[in-house]
């Protein structure tokens, strides 16, 4: 046994004390394959911890002898062993909302899409907000739907729908008429409202003009609240999820107030309610506040952490907001949005950053990556050299030329395999072939040395780690077209895949030292599977399950 490993033991013996009972040890796994993510250790078979905390991994012989001194043991049957998922970019609150409301992401044609909306209307309640949606008008064709789809199925009902990545969405008529938006209302910077041939809003609003609805939407109670981030937390630990980034959106960005509401985060935790671990990246704007609360209360425990800042450079592909060098193929004289200028990043990054607070900002287009790296270099230059780890969230369409520097600013790239698989169906259409062999380029920017976390952008695409992995390892789009993989040369391999959705992710929030990987002293947070993704074929991942779900020690969730 390792020295390291002995000495952490001696340690948990004295913090026991003289007068505790036999059983020292209160939980264990055996007779596993436990994958560490330990390079000088890699594999074991039986891990045993003290509380949260790891205090032993190694081979069945050499532990046997601690078991029968152990609360709780798990025989793992020979399964595979896992450090807990770490999801490095999720809604969590947007998400758990959407488990309960209107389903329209594998909606095929326009009929179904009214039907589906007809139905669920019947069931609401006069003047309750319809929400959700998750909607994708590439499914039938690419005509974006209208308000005059559902005018006639909703009169009762105000409807905010939203596109499958979260840009853009469709408002009905009634929607538009609690807003108090017509013909004569004007645009807004960074947001598109889009009109027919007379100028009437069609009920489609992108990005920064969704503000204009989101701001009628009525706030849920803090009951519900807690219903929805508990509905969430249920469904990340049947996944393996075990810690999880929460992106909150800017707060205007915030259907019924639950996206911008770090309080049911806090009371939840207060009240150790939380089963799942959660960093939360609040709004860019809210820089001074997130720092005045840290200097009173500090930035968090090993249950709820904060301290990250989430601001946008651009849109998202899908909605033809993502800002691009060059114009879109299907759109001729068309680039994008730039929902922020260079001036105002600058600003908020500079003085974020110059309070020690970590920037995670979304930018998607390839000008609108060179954008956040150009800012980042600026407030490195003005503020001085230390461990900031800027993060690019999304980073999907980057240059070639931009890899190399995202390295030399050890800018980590937060990417969503799943899109590559979505998106691919279509992306090429969007902006052509020659840009599409960089996009969701996860293979470039590992072999180039940049930090990869990965994360689902759930409610955009499922929270499912395995379906993650899956989507990085084959890139087999969902529409069965590329059964050896889109642009097949950013493929990776399965190891590499499991790594940037535990260690890499635990790096993405300065967490590498308690959670990312099975060495004694950090939480026991693990994940045991049916199946052994290691030497099943690559395609049979995505239809592999969870069996347990383990955190600080304790089962959370349980097949």
């Amino acid at each position: 046994m390792k020295r390291g490993i002995i000495i952490f033991f001696i340690g948990v013996l004295f913090s026991v004390g003289c007068d505790t009972p036999q059983k020292k040890y209160t939980f264990a796994v055996t007779n596993a394959k436990i994958w560490t993510g330990d390079e000088n250790n890699p594999w074991a078979e039986t891990l045993i911890s003290v509380e949260d905390t790891i205090a032993f991994i190694g081979s069945n012989r050499e532990l046997s002898k601690f078991l029968s001194q152990t609360e709780k043991v798990v025989d793992a049957q020979g399964k595979l062993v896992l450090p807990g998922f770490i999801d490095s970019h999720v809604h969590t609150l947007m998400g758990g909302m959407r488990l309960s409301s209107v389903k329209l992401k594998h909606i095929k044609t326009k009929e179904e899409f009214i039907n589906t909306i007809r139905e669920y209307a019947k069931k609401q309640k006069p003047g309750e907000w319809i929400l959700g949606g998750d909607w994708d008008h590439q499914n039938w064709g690419g005509e974006l739907p209208t308000h005059e789809w559902i005018d006639s199925v909703t009169k009762q009902n105000p409807v905010w729908i939203e596109r499958s990545e979260g840009h853009s969405g469709l408002a009905n008529t009634l929607a538009m008429k609690i807003a108090k938006i017509h013909k004569k209302t004007t645009d807004i910077p960074g947001g598109i409202i889009e009109r027919d041939m007379q100028g009437n809003p069609t009920g489609i609003f992108k990005d920064d003009a969704m503000f204009l609805i989101f701001q009628v939407i009525e706030d849920f109670s803090d009951v519900r609240k807690e219903e929805i981030l508990n509905n969430a937390m249920d469904y990340f630990l049947s996944e393996g999820i075990t810690s999880a980034h929460h992106m909150i959106e800017p707060h205007e960005r915030n259907p019924s107030g639950i996206s911008t509401d770090y309080e049911v985060f806090r009371k939840m935790n207060e009240a150790q309610k939380l089963r799942v671990r959660f960093y939360i990246a609040e709004p860019f704007t809210d820089f001074q506040k997130v720092y005045e609360r840290i200097q009173k209360e500090g930035r968090g425990n090993t249950w709820l952490k904060t301290g990250a800042l989430k601001g946008y450079v651009d849109g998202a592909i899908g909605s033809h907001s993502a800002l691009f060098f060059e114009d879109y193929t299907d759109r001729p004289g068309y680039r994008g949005i730039q929902v922020n200028s260079e001036k105002i990043l600058y600003e908020r990054i500079q003085k974020a950053d110059s309070l020690d607070l970590q920037l995670c900002i979304h930018a998607i287009g390839d000008k609108g990556i060179s954008i956040a790296l150009n800012t980042f270099a600026e407030v490195e230059k003005q503020n001085g050299s230390k461990d900031r780890r800027f993060r690019i969230e999304h980073a999907q369409h980057i240059r070639p030329e931009d890899v190399a520097f995202m390295k030399h600013l050890n800018v980590i790239a937060s990417m969503q395999p799943y899109h590559s698989i979505d998106d691919g169906i279509w992306c090429e259409s969007y902006i052509g072939k020659k840009r599409a062999e960089t996009s969701y380029a996860s293979r470039v920017l590992i072999d180039s040395g940049v930090h990869v976390a990965f994360g689902s952008d759930w409610f955009v695409a499922p929270a499912s780690p395995l379906k993650t992995i899956y989507a990085a390892v084959t890139r087999r789009t969902l529409d069965g077209k590329n059964p050896d993989g889109w642009i097949p040369s950013q493929k990776i391999n399965v190891e590499q895949a499991v790594k940037n959705i535990t260690i890499e992710s635990a790096y993405a929030s300065f967490d590498e030292n308690i959670k990312g990987s099975l060495i004694p002293g950090k939480l026991a947070d693990l994940v045991i599977l049916d199946k052994n993704i290691f030497e099943i074929n690559p395609i049979d991942i995505e239809n592999t399950k969870v069996e347990m779900t383990v955190v600080g020690g304790k089962i959370a969730y349980k097949k």
